[in-house]
């Protein structure tokens, strides 16, 4: 079965609140929307980052230096 859609869109403006990581925006119509990922090495990292200290109180904060985020 093959469907044939025509459309003719015209956006004067839009507003978008938020988009994630995993969001689609989608305007018209699409017969196959397929997920991408990429990532990207963008700092030049060669080596893997630091382990996590295990002695966390909560989220960002350590026993030896607190977070400089303030957290409710």
């Amino acid at each position: 079965m093959t469907i044939h859609v025509q459309q003719t869109i015209h956006i004067q403006a839009i507003k978008i609140g938020a988009l994630t990581n995993s969001s689609v925006l989608q305007i018209g119509t699409a017969g196959v929307i397929t997920p991408a990922s990429h990532l990207y090495n963008t700092g030049g990292y060669t080596t893997p980052a630091p382990a996590v200290p295990k002695n966390l109180e909560t989220v960002g904060e350590t026993t030896a230096e607190p977070s400089l985020v303030p957290l409710s």
